[in-house]
């Protein structure tokens, strides 16, 4: 049964001030919303008590992100989207980032904030295993003051936590001292979007001289509360990882967890994922340490770039500012797989005008490819390779076919040119020409899509 507007009431102070001094007025008669992600959805079901709501939707004084020193201090009514616009938090805590892409659709990132993901106390809240491993502090403000609360102590039990009925989190405080760690993140759910977790990891390591010096590990959807894998840690702390740590790693993991049968899935299912995410986790720290001995291995270390650094070096893939940006958020990638995920859905998400921009990175079929970095000059040499060889009366009707298509639709002709020969092009060339611009641009952008596949494949090989 569907709720009644008639039993809520509903105000906005409008400042943070005049909403603290409400609830210290009223302890535990108002209920703050701020994006309603998560209460709206108990309000259409009819399992939201009756009761008083104060908006802190987009106060300024929660909205802020505020880069220090020592910490980053995220406001607690930032968007997941703020998030993921934000240079350093994406830069440095990428895990916290990787969770705010997996947190529903676009309209929940734009909604969502980090603080009410807390305060809701979900067990499978895809952005806290994070904050458990970035040893994030909380502060709670009041009127009576303000005070920090490690994060690890925040939840006292299944929708439990440490916040007094006259208290907000202003904001979510993260160290800046993870440098030189690596990072794992994976959600494993009934699709990839907008899926509540069946189990989710976050995991940064270090290793020096072979040994691994520091480690942690959290998880969530396997206990009552988002967990630290302590003893599992422990187990791992201080040594060199082979098959025999790793083994003794997925039994602490097994037996460490609390998981349940729930709608969802089943505590069975639950201890063997965890314990695989585990055994992934040190593993792809193995395969970091071997790149460090300057063994291959492009993805690992591109993991690790800045931001722009890590833009920079696959944007010749695309020729998108806007899909590198979207695709360097995503880090980090524990293997080829999932950076192409990101990287397809990241692409069809972008608008027209990003589109243009990557094909404007390429040359004409036909002609000397003149890009905007070698490595992509490189690679359009070898895509259209047949189209060199070809003979001189294929490259004239190429060119005047180019032309007419440019004047009817507006942009260069794009089509996946690996393994095609020459005549196979023209071919396709001629059939596009009946397409309408609609049909075409779509096509284009799905030509697009397959050159910067194979780029990425090529990329990660290098």
């Amino acid at each position: 049964m569907r709720s009644s507007p008639a039993d809520y009431e509903m105000v906005a102070p409008g400042n943070l001030h005049a909403v603290l001094s409400l609830l210290a007025k009223e302890p535990n008669v108002w209920l703050p919303i701020a994006g309603g992600t998560d209460l709206m959805v108990q309000y259409a079901a009819g399992k939201l008590p009756a009761c008083k709501l104060v908006s802190i939707w987009n106060l300024a004084e929660l909205r802020r992100i505020e880069v220090r020193t020592d910490e980053i201090c995220i406001g607690a009514g930032c968007t997941y989207t703020d998030l993921l616009k934000h240079e350093t938090a994406t830069r440095e805590f990428p895990l916290l980032s990787a969770a705010a892409r997996w947190t529903g659709g676009i309209a929940n990132q734009n909604r969502g904030t980090l603080g009410g993901n807390i305060v809701n106390a979900s067990p499978a809240a895809d952005s806290l295993p994070a904050l458990l491993v970035y040893d994030a502090e909380l502060i709670a403000i009041s009127v009576r003051g303000q005070r920090r609360v490690p994060y690890a102590q925040f939840h006292s039990g299944y929708k439990k936590m440490l916040l007094e009925p006259d208290e907000l989190i202003q904001s979510v405080c993260l160290p800046r001292r993870f440098d030189g760690y690596v990072g794992y993140t994976r959600k494993v759910g009934a699709r990839k979007a907008q899926a509540i977790s069946k189990v989710c990891v976050a995991g940064l390591g270090r290793v020096l001289n072979g040994v691994v010096d520091d480690i942690r590990i959290a998880m969530g959807s396997v206990a009552p509360v988002p967990l630290r894998l302590t003893e599992t840690e422990e187990t791992v702390r201080g040594k060199t990882i082979n098959s025999d740590l790793i083994l003794a790693a997925r039994r602490s993991a097994a037996a460490e967890i609390r998981p349940i049968d729930d709608i969802r899935s089943t505590a069975r299912y639950r201890a063997t994922v965890a314990a695989n995410l585990v055994a992934e986790f040190l593993t792809r720290l193995t395969s970091v340490q071997g790149g460090a001995r300057g063994e291959k291995n492009v993805l690992a270390r591109w993991n690790a770039l800045p931001t722009e650094e890590a833009m920079a070096a696959i944007l010749p893939c695309c020729g998108s500012l806007t899909w590198a940006r979207g695709v360097v958020a995503g880090r980090p990638f524990a293997e080829e797989a999932s950076l192409l995920t990101v990287a397809n859905e990241t692409w069809r998400s972008l608008t027209q005008a990003d589109w243009m921009e990557a094909f404007r990175s390429h040359p004409r079929i036909g002609e000397s490819p003149v890009s905007r970095t070698p490595q992509a000059t490189a690679w359009s040499a070898q895509e259209q390779k047949n189209v060199a060889d070809a003979d001189a009366a294929v490259k004239i009707a190429l060119a005047e076919a180019n032309r007419e298509y440019e004047r009817r639709f507006g942009h260069i002709f794009i089509v996946c040119a690996t393994g095609k020969s020459a005549s196979e092009i023209l071919e396709i060339l001629h059939r596009r020409l009946d397409n309408d611009a609609e049909t075409e641009l779509h096509e284009a952008a799905e030509q697009q899509r397959q050159i910067t596949e194979l780029r990425l494949k090529k990329w990660l090989q290098s």
